[in-house]
Order: structure tokens, then C-alpha cells, then sequence
């Protein structure tokens, strides 16, 4: 039988990851017990303290058994850290240790939302592609800048190293190592059971792009803030780098180092964040939206939006904007 372990960290404060992850991989191990006579997965929740609180007090968790009592585990589940990140990772380097040490005796590792600063901490990264919340995503890459970060990437799966976006999307992430260790019929059958969305692959939609700003470029800052404050204009980078008296090779250059986004990709971020902003409030035509956000194309607009969102601007519209949707009727009962 393999042995599939869900630390539970000190120090942090999410839970529903953890309990998540227990109840839905219980779920898959009886489906698949019901098939075949036996269970793929012993289920263990392991960490280093006997009773961990969250939520101030409101809730614990009791360990199964301490990591230490784990000499070697198949498959190891790091779940959210929430914004406590920086404070987990300095008071756990024993687990931090251990994880690492279980990947080097061939165990996988996922990582859910923040949980990938443990992940980082423990050295699995470097050189590798992984994805967190996109809240975090300037923090990590100051912290660790070695790693490709791809915020857009639902989850990522590489050398036995699986990390995945932010908040409820673990949900997603436990389907695919389910189908990955199970098969796709479990996988299917606990999307039905727990009424989960199936397949998805980004989180670009949920993005809210407010900038990288924590940097020491001065000049990248000011140049961000006239992108940002003409959103309704064409905006030129050639002439938003000769204002500042430097070439544009040298403009780019400083601007990817300061933010991570070359000129262009940030001022069509800008304008798409501003163009979600309005779908979602306003009753605004699509073209009304594209000429307020300085887009004259209708093409290069809405090739632009899926590339940042995933989905079309008429998409987008639909999805979020409360006006343009039409309620599906309740059926009648007894009042």
C-alpha cells in the first residue's frame, strides 16, 4: 500500500486544505477499495506539534502522528500557509527538513497555494517552474528569485514536484493527483461527489493586477504610474523611454529586473485590469470598453483579453457581470 502523508505546519492558519485534502482522498481510496477489494493510500496527517489551532483558538487539528514517526512516505501534501508564509517557514525548519529528505528518498511533493514558500524554503524549486496565489506572487519572487514563478499556471507538475494557484483551487490540484494515482474514473466520480469543476488548467480570470511596485527603480516607478494613469490613452514605449532620456533596449532591460513584465505586458495588463473592472460594474458595449481602455482594434483587444484573462472579453462579461446574467428559476415549494 502507499503511504500518502498531509503535513500539517506550525504557525499557520488555514485549515480547509487540510480537511479538504483528507476527506476527498478518503473519498477516492473507498471508491476505489468498492473496485478493487483494497485501498491504494494509508491517509496519515503528520506534523510536529500534537494539536495545532487555527483561527484564533476556533478550530484544531490533531495530528494521526508526528513526522518523525514517518521514515519514508510516497506522496507528501503541503497545504495553504494563508499570509502567515514568512512566519511558517522561519518555525519550521525541522519539517522543512523532512520534506525535503522525503523528495530525496523519492517521494512527490505537492504544494497547495502558499504552501509553496515551504516548498522553496526546502531548496525543491530551484531551477523549476511552480505557481501560488497571485496575491503572493511579488513576495515570492523577491524572496526566491531563482525560481520561475507562472502565476497564470493552475498547477504544475514537474520532476515529482506538483505546486498549484491559490485558495480553493487545491480542490483541483487533488483531482489531478487523483487521477494521476488513481485513475480517471476516481478522479471523475470525486468531482461528482464533491461537485468540483474538472480540467481546469489557469487561474489567469482571477487575477487582479495591481503591479509590482517593491522594487528600488525609481524611474521604473514613475514609468508605471503614467501607465497607469493614462489607461484611456495609446500608450508608446518608445516614447514613454525617451521621456526618460534612455534607450529602449536599456528601458526594457530595467523594466522586466524591476517588475517582471516587460513594458508592454504591463500596460496591457494595466488596461485589461480596467477593462475587467468595467465589465463586471458597468453595462458598457464591449467596443465602448475597448475604446476606454485605449484600444481602437477590436481583434487586438480581444486577443490581448484572452491572453491575460483566458476568456473573452464577451465571456468575461457574462460570467461576471450580475446585470447581463439571467437568473436560473428556483423551482416552486411550499413557502
Amino acid at each position: 500500500m502507499k503511504h500518502l502523508t498531509i503535513v500539517v505546519p506550525d504557525g499557520q492558519n488555514n485549515i480547509s486544505s487540510i480537511t479538504g485534502s483528507y476527506e476527498i482522498w478518503s473519498r477516492a481510496n473507498l471508491f476505489w477499495k468498492e473496485k478493487t477489494g483494497k485501498n491504494l493510500f494509508k491517509i496519515e496527517v503528520a506534523g510536529m506539534s500534537k494539536e495545532v489551532e487555527y483561527e484564533d483558538g476556533l478550530f484544531a487539528v490533531r495530528p494521526h502522528t508526528q513526522i518523525t514517526a514517518i521514515a519514508k512516505t510516497d506522496l507528501v501534501l503541503i497545504p495553504s500557509l494563508n499570509h502567515n508564509y514568512r512566519t511558517a517557514v522561519k518555525g519550521n525548519q525541522a519539517l522543512i527538513d523532512w520534506i525535503a529528505g522525503q523528495y530525496k528518498n523519492g517521494a512527490e511533493i505537492a504544494s497547495v497555494c502558499t504552501g509553496t514558500f515551504l516548498l522553496a524554503s526546502a531548496g525543491l524549486l530551484e531551477g523549476k517552474t511552480c505557481s501560488t496565489h497571485w496575491s503572493v506572487a511579488e513576495h515570492f519572487r523577491s524572496m526566491f528569485p531563482g525560481i520561475d514563478l507562472q502565476t497564470d499556471r493552475l498547477i504544475t507538475d514537474e520532476n515529482g514536484i506538483y505546486t498549484n494557484g491559490g485558495a480553493y483551487s487545491f480542490l483541483n490540484l487533488l483531482l489531478y493527483l487523483i487521477e494521476k494515482k488513481y485513475d480517471r474514473p476516481t478522479a471523475i466520480y470525486c468531482a461528482k461527489v464533491f461537485q468540483i469543476e474538472m480540467d481546469r488548467h489557469s487561474q489567469s480570470a482571477f487575477i487582479i493586477f495591481k503591479g509590482q511596485k517593491q522594487h528600488g527603480d525609481e524611474m521604473i516607478r514613475e514609468a508605471q504610474a503614467l501607465i497607469e494613469n493614462n489607461v484611456h490613452e495609446r500608450v508608446s514605449i518608445e516614447h514613454l523611454s525617451s521621456r526618460f532620456a534612455i534607450g529602449r533596449r536599456n528601458f526594457d532591460r530595467r523594466f522586466i529586473k524591476a517588475t517582471g513584465n516587460t513594458p508592454l505586458e504591463y500596460t496591457q495588463r494595466v488596461k485589461i485590469e480596467a477593462a475587467k473592472k468595467a465589465f463586471e460594474t458597468s453595462r458598457k458595449t464591449i467596443n465602448e470598453v475597448m475604446y476606454d481602455v485605449g484600444y481602437s482594434d477590436v481583434k487586438a483587444f480581444r486577443d490581448v483579453f484572452r491572453k491575460v484573462t483566458g476568456m473573452s472579453p464577451l465571456e468575461y462579461r457574462s460570467k461576471y457581470n450580475a446585470s447581463g446574467a439571467t437568473p436560473t428559476p428556483l423551482p416552486a415549494g411550499r413557502p
